[in-house]
Formats: C-alpha cells, sequence, structure tokens
C-alpha cells in the first residue's frame, strides 16, 4: 500500500511536469484559458530550483537546531534551554517575506536570502526535536555507557543521538515540509521553483498556470514525506533490534 501510494504520486508529478501530458488535461479542465502550458521556463527546471531552495535550507536547519540541541542539552548550557527555544520561536514567527525584504538589500535578490527565511523558519521543530529527543535517553542507559568508560562526547554520538534519532527525524521532516510549502517565495525575488508558475499565473488569471505550481509543490512535499516515512519506520527498527540484543 505504501508503495502504491509512492507510485500514484510520482505518476501525478509527471502529468503535472511533462507538458505534453499536462497541456491536454489543462485544456479540458480550463476550456477558457488562453494557455495551458508554461513554457517560458521547462517545469522540470523549475521543479529542481523547488527541491534545491528547500533542501539546502532543511540541512542548513538540521546542521544548526542539532547542534544547538546537543548544546543546551549538556550539563554546562542546560540554563540556555528557555533563552535558545525563545530565539528559534521568534525566527518562526517573522514571515518569510518580511526576511525577504530585509535579506535583499543585504545578500541581493536570488537564491541567498530566500534560503536564509526558510532557514529561519525551519529550524525550531529541529531544535524543539532535538532537545526532547535527548532529554528521553533512559538515565540507565546512561549510566551504562558511562560505566563501559565513554566520554561524554563518545556517550553522545554512540548513546544518545542514535537513541533520540527517531524524535530528531521527525522534526527534520516537518522542517523539510515546511520548506518546501514555502519556498515558493523564492519566485518573487528571482530564486525560481515552483513559485515562478503561481506568480505568472496569479498575474495573468491563470488557473491553469497556478494549477501546475500548486500541485506540483504540493505532490513533491508528498514524496518528500514518503521518504521521510520510510526512514523513521527503518530507524525504529533498527532501533528495537538493537534494544533486543541488548
Amino acid at each position: 500500500m505504501r508503495l502504491f501510494r509512492l507510485v500514484v504520486l510520482l505518476l501525478l508529478l509527471v502529468v503535472v511536469v511533462v507538458p505534453g501530458i499536462y497541456g491536454p488535461v489543462a485544456q479540458w479542465a480550463f476550456p477558457d484559458e488562453s494557455s495551458h502550458v508554461y513554457a517560458r521556463v521547462d517545469m522540470a527546471t523549475l521543479l529542481l530550483q523547488h527541491l534545491v531552495l528547500a533542501g539546502l535550507a532543511t540541512v542548513a536547519a538540521t546542521i544548526t537546531g542539532v547542534a544547538l540541541g546537543v548544546l543546551v542539552t549538556r550539563p554546562a548550557g542546560q540554563s540556555l534551554i528557555p533563552l535558545v527555544r525563545d530565539l528559534a520561536a521568534l525566527a518562526q514567527t517573522v514571515p518569510p517575506v518580511a526576511v525577504l525584504v530585509l535579506a535583499v538589500p543585504v545578500l541581493g535578490f536570488g537564491t541567498a536570502p530566500t534560503v536564509l527565511a526558510l532557514f529561519l523558519f525551519s529550524v525550531l521543530p529541529i531544535l524543539g526535536n532535538t532537545v526532547t529527543g535527548l532529554q528521553q535517553v533512559d538515565p540507565a542507559l546512561l549510566e551504562a555507557s558511562t560505566g563501559m568508560g565513554m566520554r561524554d562526547w563518545r556517550r553522545l554520538l554512540v548513546t544518545e543521538l542514535p537513541l533520540a534519532a527517531p524524535v530528531i527525524l521527525a522534526g527534520v521532516r516537518t522542517a523539510a515540509i515546511i520548506s518546501i510549502g514555502t519556498a515558493t517565495i523564492g519566485a518573487t525575488i528571482g530564486a525560481g521553483g515552483l513559485g515562478v508558475v503561481i506568480i505568472a499565473g496569479l498575474v495573468r488569471d491563470n488557473m491553469a498556470f497556478i494549477t501546475a505550481g500548486a500541485l506540483a509543490s504540493a505532490v513533491l512535499a508528498l514524496i518528500v514525506d514518503w521518504f521521510f516515512e520510510l526512514a523513521a519506520g527503518r530507524v525504529m527498527r533498527v532501533q528495537r533490534g538493537a534494544t533486543d540484543g541488548v
């Protein structure tokens, strides 16, 4: 059933991306539109640009969120947990459009300010889940690791992070979906992505363009979510096997 869902999503994506397929479908669905396929830039190119924007932001948010989560869960940094969480929450409350307005004069147009906006919007779930996952590790396992002669950082890498991995992965999954859904704003400052088609549709009042961009973005998010679901299942199985072995 899970594989069938992936196949259906991939077929939907092909329908939207391939002009020869989407054209007749859009012509049937929107017969009053003068044009049905966005021809200025290939949809596959826009899809790849969209994926790159969301991917860069998610990777940066993952590195930052996990690093901060590890820092504030160490004995020397636990007093900083409220401050770090407040700052991350504050970053998420700032609308991405506002970040773009502030970042463009400094970073210019294009990819950099878009990735910055997506990064600020995505770091909170990863940070929060990292802190929660590390705090939920069984103290008895930590004591056992220490009794085996592990130093703090080795215990973190060998025991804490693997046990917290499912919770951290859930945060990364949320951040990735947020980035994919929000990356359409990059088109307003020349970063490309599927937002280009949506904006062109809004400017021309063309529902065929709007539908193509919105549907491609939604299907892409669902496909990425499918892979995260698969990864989460494998992590849980590995973790369960390790626990049973102990």
